[in-house]
């Protein structure tokens, strides 16, 4: 949806969430000499300003990444080199975080539609060994797919503004596995009172770990919780869930 921009949610409490396990993911797939691809359908700008209007507009990241001390890890030392570059109030999109923690035999392709957030994308993360795409972001991943490295983790990360892109995630997985089964995919999912989610979860007939928090935002609207889901996920992906609930406790709660 091209209305969507992420800087007013950016840091929030999904982010930290999300940001966390893509993190360790990233962190674990990288441990062997092998290169791998990193793949986004929905890229975003790839870096934000917490002190901008849109940010402080909807206090998200007061609430999040600013509400919480994590203990050293992957994402807060990638934060520590992000704020060293750009200043103590920028905070990285999912594309930055992987630039920052992927070596020089991996890649990226990144795809984002909406024109300015295309634009800031380019400024931002314009470089060797990053493919930066305005198209389609299912078209896009589909069509490069499987790349080289073929070891490889997608994310899948819509604005879901469209009531059927939960169905539309679903489908796009299963297509996508059956092209490229060296994938990890990890799907992230907002959870709201009408529970739209259920379609995205209940379509998916692959195995896969799924994981849930709550959390309550000050103006008591907008979403619940935040939920990912790992398809193909590496082996210990599971450790990294739990270690991400205890690295939260009392900012996100686990669900289920």
């Amino acid at each position: 949806m091209l209305s969507y921009q992420h800087s007013y949610h950016a840091g929030g409490p999904a982010d930290v969430h999300k940001h966390l396990v893509l993190a360790e993911l990233l962190a674990l797939l990288t441990k062997k000499s092998r290169g791998i691809s990193y793949l986004e359908t929905h890229a975003g700008r790839g870096l934000y300003d917490l002190s901008s209007d849109d940010s402080l507009k909807t206090g998200e990241a007061a609430e999040g990444i600013n509400a919480i001390t994590l203990p050293d890890c992957p994402l807060v030392k990638t934060l520590r080199n992000i704020q060293q570059k750009y200043g103590p109030d920028a905070y990285p999109g999912s594309p930055m975080i992987a630039r920052e923690l992927l070596r020089d035999q991996d890649r990226l392709h990144l795809m984002e539609l909406h024109p300015v957030e295309y634009r800031n994308l380019r400024q931002n993360l314009m470089g060797e060994g990053v493919s930066l795409h305005r198209r389609d972001g299912y078209e896009g991943v589909f069509a490069i797919t499987p790349p080289k490295p073929r070891k490889g983790l997608v994310l899948i990360d819509p604005s879901y503004e469209i009531k059927t892109e939960y169905a539309e995630v679903a489908e796009f997985s299963h297509r996508l596995m059956d092209k490229w089964p060296e994938a990890t995919i990890m799907i992230w999912y907002p959870l709201l009172e009408a529970d739209r989610h259920l379609e995205l979860v209940q379509g998916l007939k692959l195995p896969f770990l799924k994981h849930e928090v709550g959390f309550d935002l000050k103006d008591g609207k907008g979403m619940t919780g935040s939920g990912l889901i790992l398809i193909n996920a590496p082996y210990r992906s599971d450790e990294i869930l739990q270690q991400v609930e205890g690295q939260t406790s009392g900012l996100l709660q686990p669900l289920g």
